[in-house]
């Protein structure tokens, strides 16, 4: 997703990737949240996805439902789509845009100077680039090669996933007990049982086998139920680790390399991808030199308290999942709560990623949220707001008399858009909200200025966000 986000950018970028494709062996990530989708929406590309997986209801918080239909977004759901499939629709994306790839090949270090940094491939090429961004996962080497903690919390609990075949009939169904959740359910393809079985944490981290997973069962149902012929057998954890910073002079990390936690509630991959798009037009405007490096310390400062916060939320989760009398007790009045409209709304919109609000000062209440998609009267006809963020460019919104803004110095670098919106606007978790006559969207389609709501003037937010005049 960096990739694609700077491509269309213009800068020039290369992927550096241990497999041969996007092939894996096992679905991982299941889905997307509904900011995920409208991310994709804002870059033309949501409907490649949407054709490929089936929208479902899938925002849920320790298992709790939570329904966000009644939502004010054109994405009230989330997509069941494994990873399997969303990878490979998203490796077309980025090589249509022309992005290289070095495949079959790892990186095994590098050294950064004032100019850029020395890139060191395991099959023994080196690369240049004037920045390396590490997407390589909760084992980053190159969070480790640029020496940046990774505090957190140990493990707790461990997990099995697996897809085997069983001789005897599975006992379909998820319960809970003093480790955690236990799982079975046959396969649409009435073959095999997907299973997870979680255990109390003592020092697993080898490669579990057919025979670990068996005592697993074991231990949990009494009875491996005859499981032969594994597809995959995997292990996870409930440790949770957040990069003490995303930046280390010309390197930065996006992803599981800044963050890992628990899969619950399925966020792991969502994350990582807003997190690449909140990086990549930043990225492009120190490339291109129109703004100085300062701006990538905005990178941290916003996404490192959106993942804290999932960090929390699923540590909560991971708790609740556990089952004795208080905990049964405790999880019966949060099911209340949830229940009741204002609290499922708020941690819906936060499950979901439709409440993401960056501080970016008093004013406004769209200033540093996502900017909704709404229905756009413009010379050329009816448009949606998103369309006008396809190209990852800057757009200034305005809802006012037309020719009252001059953009000048930035006109290069930022549209202008003259148009009329009828009614209010609302945000998710937040209703309705009045409807300003100009704002300022970023590139990420966060609101990063709005006319009689925002502190800074226009060429000051203009200046901060791509640069000076």
């Amino acid at each position: 997703m960096l990739a694609g986000e700077l491509a269309l950018a213009g800068i020039d970028v290369a992927v550096v990737e241990r497999r041969a494709g996007q092939e894996l062996d096992r679905p991982r990530a299941l889905g997307l949240h509904a900011r995920t989708i409208e991310v994709l929406d804002q870059r033309g590309i949501a409907d490649r996805f949407l054709a490929a997986g089936r929208p479902v209801q899938v925002q849920a918080f320790s298992m709790i439902p939570l329904d966000i239909g009644d939502f004010p977004t054109r994405h009230p759901y989330g997509l069941a789509l494994p990873q399997n499939e969303f990878e490979p629709i998203l490796a077309e994306w980025v090589g249509e845009l022309g992005v290289r790839a070095y495949r079959t090949c790892e990186v095994t270090g590098f050294a950064q100077d004032d100019a850029g940094v020395e890139v060191a491939l395991s099959d023994g090429r080196t690369l240049r680039a004037r920045y390396l961004a590490g997407c390589d996962g909760g084992r980053s080497v190159v969070r480790r090669a640029a020496g940046i903690d990774f505090p957190g919390w140990d493990p707790s609990v461990n997990s099995l996933i697996a897809e085997v075949e069983m001789r005897e009939e599975p006992q379909a169904g998820i319960r809970r007990d003093a480790n955690g959740t236990q799982a079975m359910r046959r396969l649409d393809d009435g073959t095999r049982v997907a299973v997870v079985v979680t255990e109390r944490f003592e020092g697993q981290s080898d490669e579990p086998t057919l025979e670990d997973l068996r005592a697993a069962l074991r231990s949990v149902w009494g009875t491996d139920f005859g499981a032969h012929s594994p597809t995959f057998v995997s292990r996870f954890t409930d440790m949770a680790r957040q990069a003490a910073s995303y930046r280390a002079g010309r390197v930065l990390l996006a992803g599981d390399a800044a963050h890992i936690h628990y899969p619950v509630s399925g966020q792991g991959l969502n994350l990582g991808v807003q997190d690449a798009v909140n990086l990549g037009w930043k990225l492009a405007e120190v490339i291109e030199g129109h703004c100085a490096e300062g701006l990538l310390d905005t990178y941290h400062a916003e996404r490192h308290p959106v993942a804290a916060g999932v960090l929390q939320s699923t540590m909560a989760q991971t708790a609740l999942n556990r089952s004795d009398a208080r905990m049964d007790a405790l999880r019966t009045v949060v099911t209340e709560l949830l229940g009741m409209d204002e609290p499922r709304r708020r941690m819906a919109a936060r499950v979901s990623g439709l409440d993401v609000h960056y501080d970016l000062g008093p004013g406004h209440p769209l200033l540093g949220r996502r900017m909704p998609d709404v229905d756009l009267d413009t010379e050329d006809g009816a448009r949606r707001m998103y369309s006008f963020l396809h190209e990852a460019r800057p757009v200034l919104l305005n809802l006012g008399a037309r020719g009252r803004f001059d953009l000048g110095p930035w006109a290069g670098r930022v549209r202008l858009v003259e148009a009329a919106c009828e009614g209010g606007w609302a945000l998710p978790a937040l209703g309705e909200v009045t409807a300003p006559g100009a704002v300022l969207v970023r590139p990420d389609g966060h609101v990063a200025w709005v006319e009689e709501g925002s502190e800074q003037s226009l060429p000051d937010a203009l200046t901060a966000w791509f640069g000076p005049r």
